[in-house]
């Protein structure tokens, strides 16, 4: 399968290096000739015109980009500051075709014969009279970042399973951050791609996986990228597939009850290969139409962030987050930097709060089912309320840092249990739903930093206390409240730290398949699926107990409340074993051991310490009405507690 998409890839490029007639007669000196026809390359004259016979009004059809219609297709672009835009294609022999200029600022043409697959270019005079090829930024796919665009007919995909699926409610979810490129890949050759994660869903499935988050997977600078570079934002990646590859994965997602949530990046743009870049010859001394100009163009990736005061520039954005949720049937979003957005070089910037809600606004009028996730990590409650930006969750600093720190102490006595608590314990506008709680993602495990195995037992990464730190971290993670999340790999215990050549190891599923299953088991009880844990799934969380003597937590979990409902997580990050431990319990009766990370079957270097069914009496403890006293807690090791119905 990857010889398959090399051998497309390789073939779409080599089709987008052929010049076009008319620009091949034209010499233009060595630079030009080596760049004919690539995004930006200026041309000394305008294209032959086409002598096929074409409308000579803009097109009253709606919609901006190239939209196919029965017999042709629409091209519609944005250029405020052109004289003119033409486009020329594989519809037109690479002759040009001169677009209409509209009040609004955009040209528009219906051209006949025009159809998907075709590929195309617009050739752009620019205020000042200057000619250049110019890619589609509203292109839905490209032969490459540098290359031509394609028109796509979004509708004559036959979508097979989409009507089988239902997104779970958000305390049901369990998410699991994929990059496509690494996700199932061997060294050498091309990334990863949309087949090759495929062929991994069912391993997401089996583990309980109902929600796969995927990295930014627009067209983006070369083949290898974590995806957070956008040249096309309309476009899938190219190296990873078509955009109907693209739409299958979804679709085999979709298959076995794994909704799919996009990564996007509307922070900044690029910085290279963009298309935006100078598109209609003003640049106002920076990018032009697109960009801001002034100081606010400025982020930490290049001075490229969109202008959130242009409605045409808002509507730009808007427009592509629906268009993943419409066009490919995407369950949500994940908006990348939210922060860089609501601000300008630490300043507030009423205009990106202004996007922000446009997004949501948008997305909860058509689609209010899909869930939107802001990654600000500025513990701002105003991006999850209604009356600020309205997103439906956010990624919690409050939780991975305090909970990485813990587990990544050098000594016992360096972790702190009180900061643990109030990990555990914090919310957002006090709803546990919104915010995405974890302990890897990208982020944590790269820019210096690595996975929790390798950051605790750094040469032995796959030792004993990396086991037990993985394991706790997940324990948390799904039995603390908020929606709970894993990074690629972190179930089978991947080490180092994440690169965008660098695939996951699957030979360690089998290496440390009780890691796997230690996970399995955690996200089987998260998602109540033994109908005795539903408390984890609920709004209320009680740490009633913090021992920072013993570096003991014990909080409980509860939905509704009662038998099958309450739920006790006891968490000991000390290095010693505890017997007839007493804590106290919300009633009396057997509360049953559900789960026990000690166990040896999750590897055989754990010490297998047994704890057995606690008997709760009504002896008030820990401001509980009930107490009891678990015989053996083993180090470093989570036990849950729950009663039958």
């Amino acid at each position: 399968m990857k010889d398959f998409f090399d051998d497309a890839r390789q073939k779409r490029n080599a089709e987008a290096k052929r010049a076009p007639t008319q620009a091949s007669q034209v010499d233009h000196g060595p630079v030009a000739r080596a760049f004919s026809r690539k995004d930006g390359s200026l041309l000394a004259t305008p294209l032959v015109p086409s002598a096929a016979t074409v409308p000579t009004q803009a097109s009253s059809r709606p919609g901006m980009g190239a939209i196919p219609y029965d017999g042709g297709t629409t091209f519609r672009v944005w250029a405020p500051n052109a004289q003119r835009v033409q486009v020329a294609g594989d519809f037109s022999n690479w002759q040009s075709v001169e677009l209409q200029r509209e009040p609004s600022g955009n040209f528009s043409l219906d051209v006949p014969g025009a159809k998907a697959g075709d590929q195309y270019q617009y050739v752009v005079q620019g205020k000042y009279g200057d000619w250049r090829w110019k890619g589609d930024p509203r292109a839905n796919d490209v032969t490459n970042s540098t290359g031509n665009s394609v028109v796509v007919d979004h509708k004559a995909y036959e979508w097979k399973h989409d009507w089988e699926f239902k997104m779970p409610p958000w305390n049901e979810a369990v998410i699991y951050e994929m990059h496509v490129g690494t996700f199932n890949d061997e060294p050498g050759w091309g990334p990863g791609n949309w087949q090759s994660a495929i062929d991994k869903l069912d391993h997401l499935k089996e583990l309980g996986i109902n929600v796969v988050e995927l990295m930014p997977s627009a067209e983006f600078a070369a083949d290898f990228s974590w995806g957070y570079n956008p040249a096309f934002p309309n476009a899938p990646e190219s190296a990873y597939g078509t955009p109907d590859d693209l739409k299958r994965f979804v679709d085999e997602a979709h298959k076995r009850g794994i909704g799919v949530v996009m990564d996007v990046v509307y922070n900044h743009l690029g910085p290279s290969d963009l298309p935006h870049w100078d598109f209609d010859g003003e640049t106002y001394g920076k990018g032009g139409s697109y960009f801001y100009t002034d100081w606010r163009a400025k982020t930490p990736w290049g001075d490229t962030r969109p202008d959130y005061g242009r409605h045409e520039v808002r509507d730009y954005l808007r427009d592509n987050a629906m268009m993943w949720l419409r066009d490919y049937h995407m369950d949500g979003l994940r908006l990348d930097a939210t922060k860089e957005i609501r601000q300008a070089s630490g300043a507030n910037n009423p205009e990106g709060w202004q996007l922000l809600r446009d997004i949501n606004e948008a997305v909860n009028r058509e689609f209010p089912q899909k869930i939107i996730i802001a990654e600000d990590l500025g513990n701002e409650a105003g991006l999850t309320h209604p009356d600020g930006a309205n997103f439906d969750t956010q990624w919690d600093a409050n939780f991975v840092h305090p909970i990485r720190a813990a587990l990544t102490a050098p000594s016992d006595a360096a972790r702190d249990m009180n900061a643990v608590a109030d990990a555990i314990r914090f919310k957002y506008n006090g709803s546990a739903n919104q915010r995405v709680i974890y302990t890897e993602s990208h982020d944590e495990v790269a820019n210096g930093k690595q996975r929790l195995p390798s950051e605790v037992g750094g040469w032995d990464a796959g030792g004993y206390h990396a086991k037990k730190s993985s394991i706790l971290g997940a324990a948390l993670t799904m039995t603390s409240p908020g929606i709970p999340m894993l990074f690629q790999g972190q179930e089978f215990l991947e080490d180092g730290h994440f690169q965008d050549g660098d695939p996951l190891d699957w030979k360690k599923k089998e290496t440390y398949a009780g890691i796997n299953q230690a996970y399995t088991d955690l996200i089987k009880l998260r998602r109540n699926w033994n109908d005795n844990t539903a408390g984890l799934r609920g709004e209320h969380v009680n740490v009633h107990h913090v021992n920072n003597h013993d570096k003991v937590v014990a909080f409980h979990r509860w939905d509704k409340g009662g038998a099958g409902d309450d739920t006790i997580v006891i968490v000991n990050f000390g290095g010693k074993h505890l017997s007839d431990y007493e804590l106290g319990l919300p009633s009396d009766g057997t509360w049953k051991v559900r789960y026990n990370s000690d166990w040896k079957g999750y590897s055989d270097n754990f010490g297998n310490a047994q704890s057995f069914d606690v008997g709760g009496r009504w002896t008030g403890k820990d401001g509980l009405p009930a107490s009891g006293s678990l015989n053996n807690l083993g180090p470093y090791s989570v036990v849950i507690l729950s009663k039958d119905k």
